[in-house]
């Protein structure tokens, strides 16, 4: 298995395992199961976090976490020479690939707003994540089934380059978009005195620090040539991602309404961020964008309903 050429990305997606490591199938099979447990899991808080189904955020998250399914059913189908039919495992592994990757990346940039102000940045995120569908995505895609249904030399070897440069590429971008929510929770944290706060924001930056080190920890596995290991958990722990997603939206939506008011104080009476519709800055609790159940818990650990939604117009920037 760790040699390169039993390793490589271009036998892999040609072929299924042929070994007879007990090991390895459990391996596989496990990362999978833990990566549907997590789907699952995650459809149902989605459902119960969000009070309207509409958005950005709501549609990239529900759209990523949908795209983990097919995903590794396709590696798994593949892997275990589950079917004679070529184009279905290839199929099932790309859409959910694309679905997955920039699913997530879109899940990012949808929540940015509440700690970018800058426009120009905002504008660049998506841009950025647009370029990568042309730039890693089709590439990929086209090389994966030409490798699949030619088998050709240059076709397999295309398909070994280009897989380590769309892991990097997609890498890069997450680690670009979590660079920004770690440099702005990082500036939060200074001008925010409050213990109870800057507890939080810590968390949201270890968050951050957790999902950087994931797509590190999938290179590193690339880059070793296992890559029947990486395919399969990367489903896992994009699925993780997903989750802590949804556990550090209530946080990062109190912080920015801390924030909101320690900003409105300084650029003057009736002013507020550009991240903030005045019109949403209301006391009625009973209309948020969304909320999360009370049995969730607060930043201070107890249980109860997160506050501050309501000063938050959480749409698409």
């Amino acid at each position: 298995m760790s040699s390169s050429s039993e390793a490589s990305p271009g036998n892999w997606i040609t072929g299924s395992y042929t070994g007879d490591s007990n090991g390895v199938r459990i391996t596989i099979a496990t990362f999978v199961g833990v990566a549907w447990y997590n789907v699952l899991e995650l459809i149902v808080l989605i459902f119960l976090t969000f009070k309207r189904y509409e958005g950005c955020y709501f549609w990239s998250m529900l759209i990523s976490s949908v795209g983990i399914i097919p995903y590794s059913v396709g590696y798994l189908m593949k892997f275990f020479a589950l079917t004679t039919a070529t184009w279905l495992p290839i199929s099932l592994l790309t859409v959910g690939w694309w679905a997955m990757v920039t699913g997530q990346s879109f899940v990012l940039y949808s929540r940015l707003h509440l700690v970018v102000e800058n426009q120009r940045i905002l504008r660049a995120v998506k841009g950025m994540i647009i370029m990568n569908i042309f730039f890693l995505h089709v590439p990929t895609t086209v090389l994966t089934f030409d490798s699949n249904y030619s088998g050709t030399y240059a076709s397999v070897s295309g398909y070994d380059v280009m897989e380590k440069l769309q892991l990097t590429g997609f890498c890069v971008q997450e680690v670009i978009i979590s660079s920004l929510y770690m440099w702005e929770t990082n500036r939060m944290l200074k001008l925010n005195p409050d213990r109870g706060s800057r507890k939080t924001i810590m968390q949201l930056l270890a968050v951050n620090v957790s999902c950087v080190l994931m797509d590190i920890a999938l290179m590193i596995i690339e880059f070793m040539n296992f890559y029947i290991y990486q395919t399969t958990l990367k489903a896992t722990l994009y699925s993780i991602k997903l989750k802590l997603e949804i556990a550090v939206l209530g946080k990062l939506v109190n912080i920015a309404h801390q924030h909101l008011w320690q900003s409105s104080s300084r650029v003057g009476r009736g002013r507020y961020p550009s991240f903030v519709d005045p019109s949403q800055i209301t006391p009625n609790l009973n209309n948020p964008d969304f909320t999360h159940s009370d049995s969730l818990p607060t930043s201070s650990g107890s249980k109860g309903r997160a506050t501050g939604f309501e000063a938050i117009d959480y749409e698409e920037p």
